[in-house]
């Protein structure tokens, strides 16, 4: 009996072992298959989060791109109304260059005009000094000749 009992206890440990054994191998399975959906879950995901920060780059980068364009846009207006105003400013100072001239030379004419006016006075004094004594002269010579 005992040679029985050790053949019965090796097929069941056989059972045992092969029983075992196919649940070990079914775990196995039922793990890979969880790490495979797990793997394609990452996948997706990562693929996913990929496609959602380009579009945001992408959007980002236009809206980026307007503000520059806009930039540039309002840069060109700038250097037209820099090269505008350099213009204006020259002919300003080319006009007020000329006004000054005009102010000297005017302010020169009075000058000369009061030069005049003050050697017409002068003539005018020397006129009456002259009349003065031309008179006194006169009524001098009246005097003699009446006495």
């Amino acid at each position: 009996q005992a040679s029985g009992c050790q053949g019965e206890s090796r097929s069941i440990r056989s059972a045992l072992h092969l029983g075992a054994s196919t649940m070990l191998s079914r775990l196995l399975k039922e793990h890979q298959a969880k790490q495979s959906e797990r793997k394609e879950l990452q996948e997706k995901r990562r693929k996913e989060a990929t496609a959602a920060a380009t579009t945001l780059t992408e959007a980002l980068v236009d809206h980026l791109n307007v503000g520059v364009a806009q930039a540039y846009v309002n840069q060109r207006k700038l250097d037209h109304e820099v090269k505008t105003l350099q213009i204006q400013a020259a002919q300003f100072a080319k006009q007020t260059t000329q006004w000054i001239s005009l102010v000297e030379n005017f302010n020169q004419a009075l000058k000369e005009i009061g030069d005049v006016e003050n050697w017409a006075r002068s003539i005018e004094k020397d006129m009456r000094i002259i009349a003065t004594a031309l008179e006194y002269v006169y009524k001098g010579q009246l005097q003699t000749s009446a006495s």
